[in-house]
Parts: structure tokens; C-alpha cells; sequence
């Protein structure tokens, strides 16, 4: 597996995928938090990373299925995945070297934003009025739906050889999966469910890390999602039908 996540990963700094994703999630983030007066913490006039943690689950919605789409479509119309599959290697180890690769670009790129932390730390008044409990529970709340997005994307990626597809498909999923169940949750249909719907749902939980609570059903959630994803894209490699 680290052969492959090796592998996989130089293949990212190689590229100009890396450098474009992690460049445009943090133009993008410093625009909205510093510069836009919309969003600004600013112009806002709290000390908080409100708009990171709520602006940067959509941005990963695209981002993430723009690293994780090369993945196994790359290989499969190149002609390389039986070629792949010859080695001394298993599904499981092709599959998650792969999934961390990604997973570890995607966390690389949001290393640079406790930059974001430190300023509105010092710029708070007094010094460090900042709900930091509420922001460590949002990074690691954010850092588990990217890993979720990393598995959606790299099943997407499974299914299709062709890289454009797997992005759309892995942006659709990822969409659903995180706020889809809490807009079904306010249909009147599921009135007299809609807090178990909404649970269903990636948001929900996210939200509540946010909060500063990190609560091992959440932990328990995202894992499960990830497993979930990453068994059914195992089943689709031990098909070997391409």
C-alpha cells in the first residue's frame, strides 16, 4: 500500500494538479474570508473562521473530485490496470494507497488556513478571543469530510474510464451525501421523521463537530460512510470487468 500511495502521491507533485488544487482552495478561501464584504471577518466584526468552515465543505465538493477523478479512470484508458493488477499487490492495498494519496493532498492544502487562525487569534480583542474548541472541532470536522469526498471520488473513478464523468459523478455525490438529507428532511413527506433524516446525512454531523463537541457517534458516522464507499469500490475491483 505504501509502494502505491507513494506512487500515486509523487505523481500529484508531479502534475500541476497539486499545485492548482491547493492554489485555488486557498485563493479562493482567502478571498472570502479576508477580502469579499460579504464574508469578510473584517467587516464581519466576530473573531471567528465562520466563513471557512462554512464556504469550504461546497469548494471540497468540487475540488476533491478533481484530484480523486485521474485515479482509477487514468489507469483504466491508459491500458495499465491489468498491468497493475499483475503485481505482488491486493485490491485493498491498490485501493487505499490510492485513497490516501488523494486524502493526503486534500489535507495538505488545508494546512496553509491555521494561518488564518493565527491572525484572527491575535487580531481578536482582547488577544486569543476566539472560540478555539470550536475551531479545532471544525478542522477536524472538515478533515473527515474531505475524507469522505476522497472515497466518494475514488469509487466514481471506479466505475468509468472516462475522468471527465467521474468528476461530475463524484461532485454529484459528494453534494448529496452532505446536504442532500437535509433538504429531503424538510419536505413535508418526511414531517414526522425529519430528524432522522437529517442525521442521515453528512451536514448534520459536520455541524455538530463544529461546535466544539467532537462526539465518537459523529467519528463513528464519517468512518462508517468512508468504509461503506471504499467496500463497495473493492467489490467493483474484484469484479475485474473492464
Amino acid at each position: 500500500m505504501l509502494q502505491v500511495l507513494s506512487k500515486e502521491f509523487n505523481s500529484f507533485l508531479n502534475s500541476l494538479i497539486a499545485y492548482v488544487v491547493i492554489g485555488v482552495f486557498l485563493l479562493s478561501m482567502g478571498l472570502l474570508v479576508w477580502v469579499f464584504p460579504e464574508t469578510s471577518v473584517l467587516d464581519y466584526g466576530y473573531a471567528d473562521m465562520e466563513t471557512l468552515f462554512s464556504v469550504g465543505p461546497y469548494v471540497f465538493v468540487f475540488l476533491v473530485p478533481a484530484i480523486t477523478m485521474r485515479s482509477f479512470a487514468e489507469e483504466k484508458k491508459a491500458g495499465t490496470m491489468e498491468l497493475l493488477f499483475t503485481k505482488p499487490l491486493t485490491d485493498w492495498d491498490i485501493l487505499l494507497g490510492k485513497y490516501f494519496a488523494s486524502l493526503l493532498l486534500v489535507w495538505f492544502a488545508l494546512i496553509p488556513t491555521l494561518v488564518y487562525y493565527y491572525s484572527i487569534y491575535r487580531l481578536g480583542n482582547p488577544v486569543g478571543n476566539i472560540d478555539t474548541a470550536g475551531v479545532m472541532g471544525s478542522y477536524i470536522g472538515l478533515a473527515l469530510l474531505a475524507a469522505v469526498f476522497c472515497a466518494v471520488g475514488i469509487f466514481a473513478s471506479c466505475i468509468t474510464p472516462n475522468q471527465i464523468v467521474a468528476f461530475i459523478v463524484a461532485a454529484f455525490l459528494s453534494f448529496l451525501v452532505f446536504s442532500g438529507f437535509d433538504s429531503l428532511s424538510t419536505l413535508e413527506f418526511w414531517s414526522a421523521n425529519a430528524l432522522q433524516v437529517k442525521q442521515l446525512g453528512l451536514l448534520f454531523h459536520y455541524e455538530s463537530m463544529s461546535r466544539g463537541l467532537i462526539d465518537a457517534r459523529d467519528v463513528v458516522y464519517f468512518i462508517s460512510v468512508i468504509f461503506l464507499m471504499l467496500s463497495i469500490t473493492k467489490l467493483i475491483l474484484g469484479s475485474r470487468q473492464w
